[in-house]
């Protein structure tokens, strides 16, 4: 039977959930948006740390995208990890230096170059892939499929009707 106070509580957040609109809703997504993947930063920094490697969360971050599109240009990884120009350089400067990554010209157009995975690459990704597979796993638990696809379409639209704002200029 539920008490009294759990009927309260039930009552309350209804009140609460119903009363907030549709602004302070998607502000709330936001801000949880941003907590989220700042967790998910700190979790990756405590398997850098704790399996001693030399790399940064940033540097992981550009790899993933090349792990998902192999041998695309600095200006389209800047766009997908939300970095600037002079900090692309001096990241991916770094994963040449690791042979993380190797830079090529684009024979298409002689002014990008064109940013490719190399062996070493490769094997970050395989001692990797565990500890990302077991975070989404943490994160996901709990959680039906339904809500999270349901989710995905949400922010997706977020985004969209922000690229659509005229005079906006978005990054992503």
């Amino acid at each position: 039977m539920i008490s009294y106070y759990q009927c309260l509580n039930f009552i309350v957040e209804i009140i609460i959930v119903d009363t907030r609109n549709t602004t302070e809703l998607a502000r709330e997504l936001g801000r949880c948006l941003i907590e989220m993947r700042n967790f998910l930063r700190q979790y990756i920094q405590a398997k850098i740390k704790e399996h001693q490697m030399d790399i940064s969360f940033e540097m992981i971050e550009i790899m993933a995208c090349l792990w998902n599109k192999d041998g695309i240009n600095q200006q389209e990884i800047a766009d997908i990890v939300i970095k600037d120009k002079s900090s692309m350089t001096y990241l991916v400067d770094n994963l040449v230096k690791r042979n993380m990554v190797s830079r090529k010209v684009d024979a298409d157009d002689r002014r990008n170059n064109l940013i490719y995975i190399t062996k070493e690459g490769r094997l970050l990704q395989k001692k990797l892939n565990p500890w990302i597979l077991e975070m989404y796993e943490t994160a996901a638990s709990g959680i039906q499929k339904t809500k999270i696809t349901q989710s995905i379409k949400v922010v997706k639209k977020m985004s969209e009707n922000l690229k659509a704002e005229k005079g906006l200029v978005i990054i992503m």
